[in-house]
């Protein structure tokens, strides 16, 4: 399955979400970016938008390389135990923990975060590759007590949905193709989202009312 942008991703999703349409679901996106495709599926289904703030542990040996994920609140996951060095893992441990908070009071300044406790919750990412920034999600959202917790994608690497299937009340994922290299290859389209692009999305739901249900 070929996705024209991170829109298009979003309004399949949509159509896969429809049971929540006008059910005020909470949608959390994964910055920076699915924060476009979570705001269009808010809208779509008369949600609310925020953000989940995870980040990924590179390695040491090589940046682009996620070896686990840590949230803003400092859980962590290590999905490549091969990579677990001691040393490493503390000062990139911290070096993310500060990226977050940096990210939450650029993204969040005059707000606390949406609380996701007793909502339904749709957690977007724009792909799934090793699933450790997702598992990091949901994690940090289930220590929330949402009402139903739902991991939406729109595409990902079989091996690693299954690893993130437990983590969720419910898994929604559009294609798990057998052939998967990386998210972009999906993706006709795929820019980079920058900061200004996700504070601009959160914007436009700041101080909407709910649009009704539970």
């Amino acid at each position: 399955m070929m996705f024209r942008d991170r829109l298009d991703a979003a309004a399949q999703l949509a159509k896969a979400l429809d049971a929540w349409r006008g059910k005020n679901p909470l949608v959390l996106a994964i910055p920076r970016g699915a924060v476009p495709m979570g705001a269009a599926l808010a809208e779509a289904l008369q949600g609310e938008l925020d953000v989940v703030l995870v980040h990924k542990l590179s390695s040491r040996w090589n940046a682009e390389y996620a070896i686990g994920a840590i949230d803003e609140g400092g859980w962590f996951i290590v999905s490549d135990a091969s990579e677990d060095d001691e040393d490493w893992l503390e000062k990139e441990k911290a070096r993310r923990v500060q990226q977050l908070r940096e990210r939450r009071a650029l993204y969040s300044p005059q707000r606390p975060p949406v609380d996701p406790r007793g909502r339904v919750v749709i957690v977007v990412d724009d792909g799934l590759a090793t699933g450790a920034t997702m598992v990091a999600a949901l994690h940090a959202v289930r220590a929330q007590s949402p009402q139903r917790l739902i991991c939406a994608l729109p595409v990902a690497a079989p091996d690693s949905l299954a690893w993130v299937e437990p983590y969720a009340d419910e898994v929604v994922c559009l294609d798990k193709p057998r052939g998967f290299r990386a998210v972009g290859q999906f993706y006709q389209h795929f820019e980079q989202v920058e900061d200004g692009e996700v504070v601009a999305c959160l914007r436009r739901f700041t101080g909407r009312p709910a649009s009704g249900g539970a």
